[in-house]
């Protein structure tokens, strides 16, 4: 597999509820699976949430060894309450549309509950993919990251 951060490392943020977890406490279908890739394929990743820090949910599912770190997501003001963070995100995958769209990432299809069928992270893998190839991707899912952060 090509490392298609080669150049740069790239600070991926997760959201937890709806995008990794679902409302049970569920882990997405191949969320290990792809963070793992994204880890082999050379990016960083970071684990936040409005409802605090999250270490609980991801040693419950084993995937410690793939998160640099886990913080607090701003509620609010993204661009000004990430522009005061020590690690910034090059990107951020989350289920609210809203601060994809002032940050910059992919906006994952809601995960409510178990359900073998899932995709989403197939999906984010694809768009984070094509981000990291060529700098956009067309996926509707999509926001370009702004370059002030």
């Amino acid at each position: 597999m090509t490392n298609a951060s080669s150049d740069t490392e790239r600070n991926i943020f997760f959201d937890v509820d709806y995008t990794l977890l679902g409302v049970d406490g569920s882990l997405r279908p191949l969320a290990r699976e792809i963070l793992q890739r994204l880890v082999d394929d050379g990016h960083q990743l970071y684990i936040w949430s409005g409802n605090g820090i999250r270490w609980r949910d991801i040693r419950k599912h084993d995937l410690q060894s793939l998160v640099i770190d886990c913080i607090e997501k701003p509620v609010s003001d993204y661009v000004n309450a990430v522009a005061i963070m020590n690690v910034k995100p090059d990107l951020v995958v989350d289920d609210d549309l809203e601060i994809v769209a002032a940050l910059g990432g992919v906006w994952a299809r809601t995960y409510y509950f178990p359900n073998s069928r899932d995709t989403g992270m197939e999906d984010i893998y694809r768009v984070i993919q094509e981000w990291a190839q060529h700098g956009l991707s067309d996926d509707p899912q999509f926001r370009a990251p702004s370059r002030s952060l």
